[in-house]
C-alpha cells in the first residue's frame, strides 16, 4: 500500500481506508493475478475483542485488508488520522463482490447461517446477478468448530467445491479461524467474513434504513431485531468501549493541535 491507502489504528486493529468499490477494485483484480485474499469487516465488537486479547488481534493481522464495518470505527479512524473513511460492511460486501464474481465469471461459495438459509441467500444472488455461478453452500451444526472431525469435514467440502469467493457468516472469531485454517489449501480464493450477511442476504431480516445507516444508528435496528442475543454485547459492553474509542481518539487529536511547533534557531549572519 502507497501514502494515500496506508493503515490506521484503531484498537488493536489496522484499518484500511479503501472504499468498497476499490475492495471489490483489489478482489477483481487478484482474480485476474490468480492471487486470493482475504477481507475482514472490524465492527467495534471484533476492535473490542482483538484489543483485549492478543491472540484474536494477530488472527485479524492475517487478513489482507481490514474494513470499518460500524460508524464509531469509522469515526475513531477519522479523528485519529484527519483522513477520510468510509463504512464497508459485510452485509453490503456479499452483494457488490457476489455481483462481481457474476460479471468476471467467478464462482461463489456460501458458508454459515441456519440450515436452509445459505442456500436461500444462494437462490436471491442467483436471480439478482444472472449468471452467477453457485460452488456450494454449507451449513455447519452449532459447535462444530470443537469437533475435529466435524472441523476437517466442513473444510474438506469448501476445497473440493474450489470456489473463487468464499462468504463466510459464522460470526467472529469463528469465521476468522476457520478463513485463516483453510487459505493454504484454497490459496487463490477470496475470503470475507460477513457476519450476518448471509441470513440478511436470504431475507431472513433486513438491514436498517439508509439514513439511520449513515447515523450510526444501525446497531438499534439490530437490537430491536434481536434483543436476545443482541442487549448484553450492544449496551454493555460495545457501547462503553466505543465511547472510550472516540474519547481518546478526541483527546489525542486535541493533544496534537495544542503541541508547541520547534521554534527556529536564529541564523548567523
Amino acid at each position: 500500500m502507497d501514502a494515500e491507502t496506508s493503515t490506521v489504528p484503531v484498537g488493536a486493529v489496522r484499518i484500511s481506508p479503501l472504499s468498497e468499490t476499490e475492495i471489490v477494485d483489489e478482489v477483481i483484480g487478484g482474480w485476474q493475478r490468480r492471487a486470493g485474499g482475504w477481507i475482514v469487516t472490524a465492527n467495534v465488537d471484533i476492535v473490542r475483542a482483538t484489543t483485549r486479547d492478543p491472540r484474536l488481534a494477530g488472527l485479524v493481522a492475517q487478513a489482507d485488508f481490514v474494513v470499518a464495518d460500524g460508524m464509531p470505527v469509522v469515526w475513531t479512524a477519522k479523528l485519529s488520522s484527519g483522513r477520510a473513511f468510509d463504512r464497508v460492511t459485510g452485509a453490503s460486501l456479499v452483494f457488490s463482490l457476489t455481483e462481481a464474481a457474476a460479471r468476471s465469471g467467478r464462482s461463489v461459495y456460501l458458508l454459515g447461517g441456519e440450515p436452509g438459509v445459505p442456500e436461500a441467500a444462494a437462490e436471491v444472488l442467483s436471480s439478482r446477478y444472472p449468471g452467477l455461478r453457485i460452488a456450494g453452500t454449507d451449513s455447519p451444526p452449532f459447535g462444530f468448530e470443537r469437533s475435529a472431525a466435524a472441523r476437517a469435514e466442513v473444510t474438506a467440502k469448501l476445497v473440493e467445491a474450489k470456489p473463487d469467493l468464499v462468504l463466510v457468516g459464522l460470526g467472529f472469531p469463528k469465521q476468522e479461524e476457520l478463513i485463516a485454517g483453510v487459505r493454504a489449501d484454497l490459496p487463490s480464493a477470496w475470503y470475507l467474513g460477513c457476519g450476518a450477511g448471509i441470513p440478511m442476504a436470504a431475507g431472513q431480516f433486513r438491514r436498517a434504513p439508509e439514513l439511520v445507516q449513515r447515523m450510526g444508528a444501525e446497531w438499534l435496528h439490530r437490537l430491536a431485531l434481536e434483543p436476545r442475543r443482541l442487549a448484553r454485547r450492544y449496551l454493555q459492553d460495545d457501547t462503553p468501549f466505543a465511547v472510550r474509542l472516540l474519547t481518546g481518539a478526541l483527546l489525542r487529536r486535541a493533544a496534537a493541535k495544542v503541541e508547541p511547533r520547534p521554534t527556529a534557531l536564529p541564523v548567523e549572519p
